[in-house]
């Protein structure tokens, strides 16, 4: 399989994006660390080859922090993972922007009221960040909690989604 990797500028810093040649997302964060972006991507889709050029991905994160905070939405991604943390990230893209649930409000969402521990799994284990929004689940107490690309950036997703910015 062969892949493009892209760097766009934000107001969160650098977004790098790698989308196999379908142009689903398979890993994406707030760094221009490409080696960090491809090495969240799950052994089995890590593609052969990889160059660099223009994603969809790109226009779609574009337009979110032009805010339309729903085009990231419609953005394909693809990972792999067990039953329950597919349930998951498909669970997440249906969390609505500025409405963030706890982990145990996600685990609840899973069909699952006592798994807190595997909701919390699940948001730290997502490669294709904005586009599976595991940004939006915070702790019981509305703590961040965890983000893999630090919790300044999870902050300021928040506060973009809930129009504070």
């Amino acid at each position: 399989m062969t892949a493009l990797i892209q760097t766009i500028q934000t107001a969160d810093g650098p977004l790098t994006i790698l989308a196999d040649d379908a142009q689903q997302v398979l890993a994406s964060g707030w760094s221009d660390d490409q080696g960090a972006i491809i090495a969240r991507v799950h052994p089995s889709l890590r593609p052969s080859a990889i160059g660099e050029g223009e994603t969809d991905a790109a226009d779609a994160a574009r337009a979110y922090y032009g805010g339309d905070l729903h085009a990231i939405d419609s953005v394909q991604v693809r990972q792999r993972g067990t039953a329950l943390q597919a349930a998951g990230w498909e669970a997440l893209r249906r969390i609505e922007p500025g409405r963030p649930l706890s982990y145990s409000e996600f685990a609840v969402e899973l069909g699952s009221p006592q798994a807190v521990r595997a909701a919390a799994s699940i948001c730290a284990r997502n490669a294709p960040a904005l586009f599976v929004p595991c940004h939006r689940v915070l702790r019981s107490d509305g703590s961040l909690g965890g983000f893999a690309w630090g919790l300044p950036v999870k902050q300021s997703l928040l506060a973009r989604e809930s129009g504070a910015l």
